[in-house]
């Protein structure tokens, strides 16, 4: 196993301008955002005027909470990455994009390219007689709990066929309007709001396989007809449910984790059993967002990932 810290450093469509005292502030395109976050337990290194020239401020109220306006739009569009995003501000502080998932979703669109670079090399030879070209067929990949998109936009982009689950309608509405804005509303993504462990379970009984899995769990939740889902009593089931749903010749697995409290080895060790069936790499570590016009890095979460 190897740990790895993930960068995601300032580009155009996105950037960390600042952070500290349990605050960060950052630049969605033209916007920027003021919003708590924990982790940025030092100094501004920034003034307060500009702090307060933010067209949105998240101020806590109780489990909620509220933007401060000034000049904010409801939405807007950005270009992160290779894909194009709708920045929506919630009341949970979230703007539907996790930069900090940049890294990992270069990852994806490099293992998937490379597989169907080998397939492409393995059916370059002339047919004989009788025989017809090797076929080139799409990776499929299953993306859990996925949000507003970017995991799946990315996997799709790459040349895979995506099955994307989210136990929100509203979140799944929105990672469809991701994918026409990146133009992607044609590729092969079937869109479904279901519990991931009901369908996992369906799945397992009708066969399915899949040479990639993502997932992306809660610390706590609810599925579109009530499930509940608590990290830390379904989240070993749910590896035991993906162990019986990867292919025969699988890619990759990899998990991302925003719950507090847990070390990303808990993840790696987790990706063992795949190691042990189908040798590879298991990474594991730190997802960050480097700061504009410093060292400084950003924790954001963590990960582990698993590469045939």
């Amino acid at each position: 196993m190897e740990r790895l810290t993930l960068i995601t450093k300032p580009q155009r469509g996105y950037e960390l301008l600042d952070s500290g005292k349990e605050e960060k502030l950052e630049r969605f395109g033209d916007l920027v955002l003021a919003r708590p976050d924990p982790q940025a337990l030092w100094e501004k290194r920034l003034g307060e005027g500009e702090w307060a020239a933010a067209q949105g401020r998240f101020l806590r109220s109780g489990k909620e909470g509220k933007w401060i306006e000034n000049n904010l739009p409801k939405e807007w569009q950005i270009k992160f990455g290779e894909l194009q995003f709708l920045i929506r501000p919630t009341s949970f502080k979230h703007t539907g994009l996790f930069p900090e998932q940049l890294s990992n979703w270069e990852w994806i669109q490099e293992v998937i390219s490379q597989r169907l670079s080998s397939q492409k090399v393995l059916g370059s030879a002339p047919p004989q007689p009788d025989h017809f070209p090797q076929k080139v067929s799409a990776p499929s990949m299953l993306n859990l709990f996925g949000y507003t998109g970017g995991a799946t936009l990315a996997a799709a982009q790459a040349g895979a066929e995506v099955t994307h689950i989210d136990a929100s309608k509203t979140a799944v509405a929105w990672a469809r309007e991701n994918a026409k804005l990146s133009g992607l509303d044609d590729k092969p993504i079937r869109w479904i709001v279901e519990d991931v462990l009901v369908y996992l379970n369906r799945e397992i009984k009708r066969g399915s396989k899949y040479d990639a899995i993502i997932m992306d769990p809660p610390a706590f939740g609810h599925g579109p007809k009530d499930e509940l889902w608590k990290f830390e009593e379904h989240f070993l089931e749910l590896m035991k449910l993906c162990q019986q749903l990867v292919s025969d010749k699988p890619l990759f697995v990899l998990i991302n984790g925003y719950a507090a409290g847990y070390s990303p080895l808990a993840f790696a060790y987790n990706l063992e059993p795949f190691v042990k069936k189908f040798g590879g790499l298991i990474e594991y570590g730190d997802l960050t967002i480097e700061e504009e016009g410093s060292s400084r890095l950003l924790p954001c979460g963590i990960f582990a990932r698993w590469k045939k």
